[in-house]
């Protein structure tokens, strides 16, 4: 009986991981058909175009703002329709440096006002609500502290909304500011890469659910209100939003010729702690969004490519159950004895959707795709950490409390985070990863002896849990010692 719980388990388990997988062949083959459909925007006079306030919501970020007001300031819009909110909840050095650099450009003419709220309730969501009650233009953009828009960004956007007035969102492609500051920054350029150049492409085009991606993006402003503001009730309120508009029914427009730059966290603690935001309010967002979903007028097809776009996050506790189950199942010697074959074709869709990913957008893309196997490794290691907050999404632990990424401004290699006092300290799940990856290991010599052709799955996991929590150790520590000296 034990050992038909365990098979069970397991192949229930590789079966959810496999759809999940699978779902990315779906979206290639969409990205394929559509890829050569690019949205085009009409000629529009400045008299035509419609008006924007760009919120800015910041929160402790003393070493970025500066740079983002002057991406600001640099725009080309006219300046009539052009209104800049700075929503400031900083509780540090940030609010005075805002205030310098806003007073600078209001001396120049740009609208531009620094907003502080009494208290920060509802977190970045809160922000962008408050800032919506002192505005009135008809569309409202928003950009994290550290993203850097190009001086025609609004020429290039704006116009969509002309074209057809059910266009409730026009999102724009992340670029990565420091790419090449180590090996962390690499991984995460390719993982939001296959994201930013197929995904959203293919969702698009292809009239399937998507989102907004939290900045970089612009709303039409009827669109909110419509679909009923902005909401604090899960950690993704982009994410949110978008689903309660698609289905009332609005329409989204993804741009991928128009790249932000942004940073990608340089600091494994800092992208756990960013990873670990997007797995709990993803799922929150399942779980809010999967029945209407599911009782909406949309087909099949869209109704299955939201859950799983929604689930994207909720399938790493099952991911851990399979590898936790792996040793146990090798021990048995049932894991012959599965059907697993057929489903591991679906793994071949994710290493595939990524390269892709690559070849659309560079032309140096086999020197990227070098650091695949770091992508991997960083990848596999982070089940513990996305599981705990999927985990705690389904409970309701842990509270909506919305931790945000710091920012550090260190965009080439030899620019050092020691000097900031955003850098973050590892939790307990540096532990557990360190403990998984013993067992990873004692798993590996099970399957030496007992199932040969199970040997690399487990180097992997040993090599991935080892990574990631000696690697925390080793940034905690250099850090201490550098702030020493």
């Amino acid at each position: 009986m034990f050992k038909g719980f365990l098979a069970t388990a397991y192949f229930i388990a590789a079966v959810v991981v496999a759809i999940y997988s699978g779902s990315f062949f779906i979206l290639m083959v969409i990205y394929f058909l559509k890829r050569k459909q690019t949205p085009v925007a009409p000629e529009v006079s400045d008299d035509e175009l419609l008006s924007v306030t760009l919120q800015l919501p910041i929160y402790n970020e003393q070493h970025v703002v500066d740079r983002l007001i002057d991406a600001m300031g640099a725009l080309d819009y006219p300046r009539d329709k052009l209104y800049i909110q700075v929503l400031d909840d900083s509780t540090d050095e940030t609010t005075e440096l805002l205030r310098k650099k806003v007073e600078e450009w209001q001396a120049k003419g740009l609208n531009i006002a620094l907003i502080r709220r009494p208290d920060r309730q509802g977190y970045k969501a809160g922000a962008l609500a408050y800032g919506l009650t002192l505005s009135q233009t008809d569309c409202v953009g928003i950009f994290d502290a550290d993203f850097v828009p190009a001086p025609d960004f609004l020429r290039r956007v704006m116009p969509h909304f002309n074209a057809d007035p059910k266009v409730a969102l026009v999102q724009t492609r992340w670029a990565h500011l420091n790419v090449d500051y180590n090996l962390l920054t690499r991984a995460q350029a390719l993982a939001m890469d296959q994201h930013f150049a197929i995904e959203q492409v293919a969702r698009s085009r292809g009239s399937l659910p998507m989102s907004m991606n939290g900045t970089g993006g612009i709303w039409r402003r009827q669109t909110i209100d419509d679909a009923g503001g902005w909401s604090a009730d899960t950690l993704t309120e982009d994410l949110d939003l978008s689903y309660r508009a698609f289905l009332k029914g609005w329409r989204f427009r993804y741009i991928v010729d128009v790249a932000v730059p942004g940073e990608v966290p340089p600091q494994l603690t800092a992208y756990k702690i960013q990873q670990a935001r997007w797995a709990k309010g993803s799922t929150q967002c399942l779980i809010k969004h999967f029945w209407p979903l599911v009782r909406s007028d949309l087909n099949l097809l869209q109704k299955a490519m939201g859950i799983l776009h929604l689930g994207q996050y909720a399938i790493q506790p099952f991911v851990l159950i399979l590898f936790a189950l792996t040793p146990p199942i090798l021990l048995t010697d049932m894991l012959p004895k599965l059907p697993l074959r057929p489903l591991g074709i679906a793994g071949l869709a994710p290493p595939i959707f990524m390269a892709m990913g690559q070849f659309a957008l560079y032309r140096d893309w086999p020197k990227r795709l070098i650091y695949f196997p770091v992508l991997i490794l960083i990848g596999t290691g982070m089940m513990l950490n996305n599981s705990r907050a999927v985990i705690e999404a389904i409970t309701g632990r842990g509270g909506n409390v919305f931790k945000r990424t710091p920012k550090f401004r260190v965009v080439r290699r030899g620019d050092t985070l020691a000097s900031t006092r955003y850098a973050l300290r590892p939790d307990w799940t540096t532990i557990g990863e360190l403990a998984l990856g013993i067992y990873a290991f004692a798993g590996l010599i099970v399957s030496v002896v007992k199932f040969p052709a199970m040997t690399i799955y487990m180097v992997v996991y040993v090599l991935a849990f080892g990574l990631l929590s000696l690697w925390s150790l080793w940034q905690t520590w250099w850090l201490a010692r550098s702030s020493r000296k």
